[in-house]
């Protein structure tokens, strides 16, 4: 009997060490660690919109007279320059009607020198007696007419060479070709699309939903991809239920005009409370803080996060305003 109890006693003093009330490592450890005062502040409201990745303004390369596109020189992705030709119009009914008003021009040529000879003779017998006055000014007034017919058959000619010289397709802007769909060969109408150039800084152009573009603001923040940027823009008009915006944003890649994209947008604020990563600790998939009692003492307890900007936590629940908290190493509790 006095063998079992003396097995039984030291037994009995280990589970009562076991049992006793000792904080855990991920306390004790941080415990020792940094303290923070949480205090909540205003926080961004993050709403997920569509974005695509565009550039500031399109400029539209137009048909400027009817015909045939006989050239187009550039396809989508080539680089031009403003005033560079693209490609070329051709009318050949334009051709028919210069050379029609050539031929005026020319018949007109001829009677002008006609009537200025005519001119020259009667003013000499004018001058011999042989020709009244009224004979000379009707010399004059026909070599006159037969001037200014001339002048107006090379006007003509003149216009429609300059109409012809309009069958240019020049690009308007310095930019990028985002789109050249009409093929060579192909029936063209004043004012028709030929193609699109990309004119501009490149930026992220936001799609928001009307009862959401109310709460954004020029400065906004937005966040896509890993990148930052603010808003730049509002467009004043709703289409298809849409607000539109602009985002000036460093890093957009502008190899890909038309690629859409996720992005958050800051709209409005709220009370939040926002803590360092380095104040949260995960154990077995539950997120929890080191709460520092009045008396000192540590104690864990779980809460709800999200993440929020510059790689912060927001703490949901959990915590209160005025709570002191504890950093711990982020791989002890893990």
């Amino acid at each position: 009997m006095r063998g079992w109890l003396a097995m039984a006693l030291p037994m009995a003093a280990a589970l009562a060490g076991c049992g006793s009330d000792q904080p855990a490592p991920e306390a004790a450890r941080a415990a020792a660690g940094p303290r923070l005062t949480v205090k909540a502040g205003d926080a961004p409201d993050w709403q997920s919109v569509s974005a695509e990745v565009t550039s500031q303004d399109q400029a539209q390369v137009l048909a400027r007279i009817p015909g045939v596109l006989s050239t187009l020189s550039v396809r989508a992705g080539d680089s031009v320059h403003k005033g560079q030709v693209i490609g070329r119009i051709t009318d050949n009914q334009l051709s028919y009607q210069s050379a029609a008003y050539g031929a005026q021009a020319a018949a007109a040529q001829a009677q002008a020198v006609q009537a200025h000879a005519e001119l020259e003779r009667v003013k000499f017998l004018a001058a011999n007696g042989v020709y009244a006055k009224a004979r000379l000014e009707q010399a004059e007034a026909v070599a006159q007419a037969a001037s200014a017919q001339t002048q107006a058959a090379r006007a003509q000619q003149a216009s429609i060479r300059a109409m012809a010289g309009n069958g240019a397709v020049i690009a308007p802007a310095n930019g990028r070709v985002l789109r050249a769909d009409v093929p060579a060969g192909a029936p063209v109408a004043p004012g028709m699309v030929v193609a699109v150039v990309t004119s501009g800084p490149v930026v992220l152009r936001l799609d928001l939903p009307e009862a959401l573009a109310a709460k954004i603001r020029p400065g906004a923040k937005v966040r896509a991809e890993g990148m930052n940027g603010t808003v730049t823009r509002i467009y004043p008009a709703v289409q298809a239920g849409q607000v539109s915006a602009d985002v000036a944003m460093q890093g957009l890649d502008a190899a890909l005009i038309g690629r859409r994209v996720a992005a958050q947008v800051e709209a409005g604020t709220h009370r939040a409370i926002i803590v360092p990563r380095g104040f949260i600790f995960t154990r077995y998939g539950l997120d929890y803080a080191t709460v520092i009692a009045p008396k000192g003492t540590a104690s864990q307890v779980p809460v709800q996060t999200a993440p929020a900007a510059d790689g912060m936590i927001e703490i949901l629940s959990g915590v209160r305003d005025g709570d002191v908290l504890a950093g711990v190493d982020q791989g002890a509790g893990r």
